[in-house]
């Protein structure tokens, strides 16, 4: 099995890998493809998502792909991870994984503080309302809070609706039993680590304590938004990420 990827921009320059969150695919970095043109740009659907929905997911499974898939690409390349929600737990554990492969990386608005029962409350809500998941209305609300737009909406539903209940059940445990692997504090990666300002407080404690456990990490609290800079505003995004990888 391999993971579905699209490559795009000038493959002579810098590497950029973005891995998407849960519950969506490459799709949700359509404006930052579009701006990072003179980079190289890789976008894969994790395992489980998209195109690559055939292939279990885990954050370590995904992370594994992630380092195979990159590894011929990124031969003497400046390389540049981000990831954004449960693809920035798979970027944590790829930066942990592999200390030395990345020269920048930007955490956004990353879960590392694990939900009590977590493993045991999801699976049995999971199989009781995973009939919503086929609603268009409760897509719809699920797309506001994400801030998905009216042009991706179709593709945020027709994606929720073909999910299994058990892959969504393997992607909410990984998701919400995360920790912050032991080796991360290894990676010499330069690490921005960002969360909105309006994001829940267990978010916001998470980018502290993330920040908190590399050296090289800096921290930025995003202004007016809650959990989905990346769609909700991408030019100041992509502007966070040109200033970060551009640091001497």
């Amino acid at each position: 099995m391999s993971l579905f990827y699209i490559e795009s921009g000038d493959t002579k320059a810098p590497l950029l890998v973005f891995l998407h969150g849960g519950g969506v695919s490459g799709w949700m970095w359509d404006k930052q493809i579009e701006h990072f043109q003179d980079y190289h740009c890789l976008v894969p659907d994790l395992p489980g998502h998209g195109q690559s929905s055939s292939i279990p997911f885990s954050i370590s499974g995904s992370a594994e792909f992630i380092a195979k898939l990159i590894e011929p690409m990124a031969q003497g390349k400046t390389v540049v991870l981000i990831g954004f929600s449960l693809g920035a737990q798979v970027a944590l554990q790829l930066l942990s994984m592999r200390p030395q492969a990345f020269d920048y990386a930007i955490i956004n608005s990353a879960l590392v503080r694990p939900i009590p029962l977590a493993k045991q409350i999801i699976g049995p809500s999971i199989k009781l309302t995973h009939w919503l998941m086929k609603n268009r209305s409760f897509s719809k609300l699920q797309a506001k809070q994400l801030y998905i737009g009216k042009d991706r909406l179709e593709n945020y539903y027709q994606e929720t609706y073909r999910m299994k209940a058990e892959t969504l059940i393997a992607i909410l445990q990984e998701n919400m039993t995360f920790r912050i692997p032991e080796q991360f504090h290894q990676s010499s990666a330069k690490i921005l680590v960002t969360v909105g300002e309006k994001e829940k407080k267990m978010m916001r404690k998470s980018a502290a304590e993330i920040a908190g456990s590399n050296s090289n990490c800096k921290s930025m609290v995003i202004p007016h938004i809650g959990h989905g800079v990346t769609l909700a505003q991408p030019e100041l995004f992509n502007k966070i990420v040109e200033s970060w990888i551009r640091k001497p």
